[in-house]
């Protein structure tokens, strides 16, 4: 009952221990709050000495009143505090005894303005300065921590508690208090009630953004946890099937996919078995690495997607999750950068790579493919096998890069493909005409 009420009240509760990785990334979030609260400060007392500059007096205006002390040593004191903060050296004690200061010199200032003009104490219990203690509490909530604005809060209750006590008690016998509330309103009489008023909604006020800023708290560390394994995930999907699977409007269920006319690419390396036992694991690792990572590289820059990766080989797909208009084209010049690249670089250790690729374009069907437990965003179709059968067949021809016949007639007769002729692609009863590019 208690555990449902709790979450009914605060929200969903967060994990006993947090990753190392989400604690600095809030950490981040509250430096730059405390830069802001700083700058909110200085604006303050920035603020306050010019409604104190342009206000009447009863009185010449001397070094020792006690406002342009106040005023001077909240300056100060916020000039210090935010330079602090860019430094990011906020303990939390000065955090807290930043708090205090703050409504300490507000209340002081209250206080200050039945002197400034001549009047009992009760005078300054009617001043509308005291509305500034909510811009204190709330300002307290940038730091999304609500601990600190509880201590905000009750600072303010406290100081508002010992500025009426004071007013009560400065005058011998109590004149002033008073029952009447039109007597309270038009002179300086003190109405304990409507004092009491006060600090029960400075409190009421503070528990209200308390409760706020816990429950935004809450969604804010799963929204930066969620947001942290977004960007974790992306490095294993394409960064483009992560932004399509995050901005959906609904969860992604199994089957949700869309057809059109695409390019698909699959490469291999050559000998790759062969490499892997010469090289051992630990080099070939790196040596992948290395590899995928250029040609990763060479990818992108056409627009084109890495759907899958079955150990050395690759499924690569232009326009499907990403518009591309020139997908055979563009599938064309990554095949033939990625020759480049394995030609003019080594990866790892010194190790060469080969790379084959098969291209091929027509309808396809990408989206999600699994079940409600376990997705897979690909591409899948008759024309798909056609680019995987492809591939293989640079084996046959001594080649490193085949394309069939509409790959080529999209792409146009910049790139020297020279007509294989009709091949039956295993897996097809229909022949396939297929090109190639002659090293």
């Amino acid at each position: 009952m208690l555990k449902r009420l709790s979450r009914f009240v605060l929200g969903e509760p967060l994990p006993a221990q947090l990753p190392e990785r989400v604690r600095q990334a809030i950490a981040r979030q509250q430096c730059q709050a405390e830069i802001l609260i700083s700058w909110v400060q200085i604006g303050l007392v920035a603020f306050f000495g010019a409604v104190y500059a342009v206000s009447p007096k009863t009185a010449a205006v001397t070094t020792d009143t006690p406002v342009l002390w106040a005023l001077g040593i909240y300056f100060l004191f916020s000039t210090t505090r935010l330079m602090l903060a860019y430094r990011h050296a906020m303990p939390g004690w000065l955090l807290m005894g930043s708090v205090v200061v703050d409504i300490s010199l507000l209340m002081i200032l209250i206080w200050s303005f039945h002197i400034q003009y001549g009047q009992p104490p009760s005078f300054y219990l009617k001043v509308p300065t005291m509305l500034y203690v909510f811009i204190f509490i709330s300002m307290r909530a940038l730091r999304f921590e609500p601990s600190y604005i509880l201590l905000s809060g009750a600072a303010a209750a406290v100081g508002w508690l010992v500025l009426v006590l004071y007013a009560i008690f400065a005058v011998p016998g109590n004149p002033m208090i008073t029952m009447n509330f039109v007597k309270y309103l038009t002179s300086n009489s003190i109405l304990v009630g409507a004092e009491v008023d006060k600090i029960m909604v400075i409190i009421l006020v503070t528990l209200l953004i308390a409760l706020a800023v816990t429950r935004a708290r809450r969604l804010m560390v799963r929204s930066v946890a969620d947001a942290i394994a977004a960007h974790d995930l992306s490095r294993f999907v394409a960064p483009e099937i992560a932004d399509r699977i995050t901005s959906a409007d609904r969860d992604i269920q199994p089957g949700d996919s869309e057809v059109g006319v695409a390019t698909i690419m699959f490469t291999d390396i050559e000998g790759f078995s062969t490499i892997s036992e010469r090289i051992g694991p630990k080099n070939l690792v790196r040596a992948l690495n290395d590899y995928f990572s250029a040609m990763n590289e060479i990818i992108r820059r056409y627009g084109g997607v890495i759907s899958q990766f079955q150990g050395d080989a690759m499924l690569i797909s232009f326009n499907t999750v990403r518009t591309n208009e020139k997908h055979a084209l563009n599938a064309v010049r990554t095949a033939i950068d990625i020759q480049k690249a394995c030609t003019a670089m080594t990866f790892g250790d010194g190790v060469v790579f080969k790379t084959r690729c098969g291209i091929n374009t027509g309808e396809v069907i990408f989206g999600a493919i699994g079940g409600a437990g376990r997705l897979l965003f690909t591409v899948h179709g008759d024309q798909v096998n056609v680019a995987a059968r492809l591939e293989p067949l640079n084996k046959e021809y001594g080649t490193y890069v085949m394309a069939s016949e509409r790959t080529v007639e999209e792409a146009g007769d910049d790139f020297g493909f020279v007509k294989v002729g009709e091949v039956t692609v295993r897996g097809r009863a229909a022949p396939t005409v297929v090109y190639a590019i002659r090293p």
